[in-house]
């Protein structure tokens, strides 16, 4: 392999490390104009697919028979069972504040109650375990009741669907729509925030649960995972002011007039994309073909054409095309599930999957079975 030196410069320092490579990442990779993709195959492809034959393919980094499917997906249904001593710690806590907190504290207390001490292990069951988890997480902090337990007769993300309690939802339409974001969202390459957290903590050889717990609260940001609640809010936002009917021009205008007031425009922009992420691609196509008349989803299509157009008239933006953000939170609502509050738990719920297999890597498989080191950067003093 070539190698590659670094003068490092002022300039560069205090910017979050940003383009520095520090490792591999063996599950995913993003293409800045193709996206992302699983172990080389594309998210376009992917998305077709169902969560346990994704979940194989990046857990085993092959693509597995059908034969194979079978097999990993009654193993996962053994495991998907949380104990009801975890059910019931969760119950336990206090519902006060963002969900996210009520999501990291339910993983130490898996961890505490059935990890294992293994990290391969330990991520096969949290894998498995996850679609409870979160379920029993969600009902209780929003008062939906009791979590049935997993259905041996049902898939990965439909079990999901089955155990929310939320009133008044389609579960079969919203099931398809959770397979959707589910699988959009398992993995986005090794360097993201919740990521890269997850395996800096898990290489002081913290546990899996512990050093996932630890990548959520770097998801629960609004700069990362909380990303999607504040998009759909922000199309709230522009629906109210350009109304049930809104033109192109409407939006424009309202685009404009945000940023000459120094205003965000959310759903715009990545630091690694230079193109339309696909799948935000994926989400609008979808979108557009089963809740064209849904006011939100309106909006939204119109934010995708008109951002862009004006976004691309500072030569200071490098990325003025659409994020996958832009579309996850309206499309859920769309869907009959618009508790924005809960978004970031079910990018969660997919992410956690993504950083766990990394962890595996890096403490089981990398250099030749030893390990990465303990993560420990340098940094230089500077007097006040």
């Amino acid at each position: 392999m070539e190698e590659i030196l670094f003068q490092v410069t002022k300039d560069q320092l205090e910017t979050g490390m940003r383009g520095y490579p520090v490792g591999y990442c063996t599950t995913s990779y993003v293409d800045p104009i193709k996206g992302l993709f699983y172990r080389g195959k594309p998210i376009s492809e992917l998305y077709l697919w169902e969560p346990e034959r994704v979940l194989f393919l990046l857990y085993y980094g092959k693509e597995g028979s059908a034969q194979d499917i079978t097999h990993f997906s009654q193993e996962l249904k053994k495991r998907a069972h949380c104990s009801q001593a975890v059910i019931k710690h969760i119950e336990s806590l206090p519902r006060q504040g963002h969900p996210m907190k009520l999501f990291t504290a339910a993983i130490l207390i898996l961890g505490m109650l059935e990890g294992q001490g293994d990290y391969k292990e330990d991520c096969l069951n949290l894998i498995a375990k996850l679609p409870h988890l979160v379920a029993a997480v969600i009902n209780y902090h929003a008062g939906w009741g009791d979590t049935p337990a997993p259905n041996a007769g049902m898939g990965y993300m439909e079990n999901f669907a089955y155990m929310l309690q939320a009133p008044d939802i389609e579960k079969e339409k919203l099931a398809e729509v959770f397979r959707l974001f589910n699988i959009l969202h398992y993995d986005h390459g090794g360097g993201n925030l919740s990521t890269f957290v997850g395996k800096a903590v898990a290489s002081g050889l913290e546990g899996m649960y512990g050093s996932i717990c630890a990548a959520m609260c770097g998801l629960a940001g609004p700069r990362h995972g909380k990303a999607n609640q504040d998009c759909l809010t922000f199309v709230h936002t522009v629906l109210e002011e350009v109304g049930d009917n809104p033109t192109a021009a409407a939006v424009e205008s309202l685009i404009r007039k945000r940023l000459q007031s120094n205003q965000l425009v959310y759903g715009f922009g990545h630091a690694v994309l230079r193109a339309e992420d696909a799948r935000a691609t994926i989400f609008y196509d979808y979108a557009s073909e089963h809740f064209p008349d849904d006011p939100l989803v309106k909006v939204a299509l119109l934010l995708r054409t008109e951002g862009p157009k004006v976004l691309k008239e500072n030569p200071k933006i490098s990325n003025p095309y659409p994020n996958v953000d832009a579309m996850s939170g309206t499309l859920l609502s769309a869907a009959g599930f618009p508790y924005s509050d809960y978004y970031t738990v079910l990018f969660g719920l997919a992410r956690s999957v993504g950083i766990a297999i990394q962890i595996v890597y890096e403490r089981c498989e990398a250099r030749e079975g030893k390990g990465t080191p303990i993560v420990r950067p340098r940094y230089i003093y500077k007097s006040s």
